[in-house]
């Protein structure tokens, strides 16, 4: 009699092999059909068994996102501070190529994971390294909005249109601890926010000037189309291999 080869182990279940396929899923069917039952049946395990290593489905959207901000390439610590920004924003934007169901979900996301606050620490980092100031660094990021993360969008926004009676308060112990952890964790971020001029109304976000981040942006463009104007440049002349 024949003995019957044995069955392969399976590959046991971790939060990072949930997280890929939750993304190779996204990319296959898009996001709106992406589920925790279609995801446990590509896995070939249970839906109970994904909620060990997530807790819902915003948490696997948020661990997606951390997932593709992995991907994006390092900055070169020896490049200038132009040549640095300008191949990050690029990477990043072949990452949301790849994944094109990820800006949605990069945009909805009001609760912003240690991944995603260290992708911003590094790239006010890369501003500071070349020697911007951190005033000028508060509005250099606020001018670049979502080009960091490859799309265009503001990038200071989690709470958006949210009126200022309806946030949530925060007590003076509260910001102290909330303080601390930035300064030990993000301190980049911590160091330009603590700069700006605050508008408890703005709808760009909690602290910053709406109108005056508006008007900053408009002008830098402004400013760009005009050199561009005086140096004659062409479309065709523009391009970069």
């Amino acid at each position: 009699m024949t003995q019957l080869a044995e069955a392969a182990p399976r590959v046991p279940l971790n939060r990072d092999r949930v997280l890929r396929a939750a993304v190779e899923l996204a990319d296959m069917v898009g996001i709106e059909a992406l589920s925790m039952r279609r995801l446990a049946q590509e896995l070939g395990v249970v839906p109970m068994a994904l909620y060990k290593h997530v807790a819902n489905k915003e948490e696997l959207l948020g661990g997606m996102v951390d997932a593709i901000v992995g991907e994006i390439d390092a900055p070169d610590p020896d490049a200038p501070w132009k040549s640095a920004v300008r191949l990050r924003v690029l990477s990043a934007r072949q990452v949301l190529l790849r994944h094109s169901w990820a800006r949605p979900v990069i945009e909805s996301r009001t609760t912003a994971t240690p991944a995603v606050l260290g992708y911003m620490d590094g790239f006010a980092g890369m501003f500071l390294a070349g020697g911007f100031s951190a005033d000028l660094t508060h509005h250099v990021m606020h001018a670049m909005g979502s080009r960091m993360w490859g799309f265009t969008q503001e990038v200071f926004d989690a709470r958006a249109g949210q009126a200022a009676d309806q946030r949530p308060s925060v007590s003076a112990g509260m910001r102290a601890a909330m303080a601390q952890q930035m300064a030990e964790n993000y301190p980049h971020l911590l160091r330009i926010a603590v700069t700006a001029a605050h508008d408890d109304e703005s709808v760009v976000g909690s602290g910053c000037d709406d109108q005056f981040e508006f008007e900053f942006a408009l002008d830098l463009l402004l400013d760009g189309f005009e050199r561009l104007h005086q140096e004659k440049w062409t479309s065709e002349g523009g391009r970069r291999a």
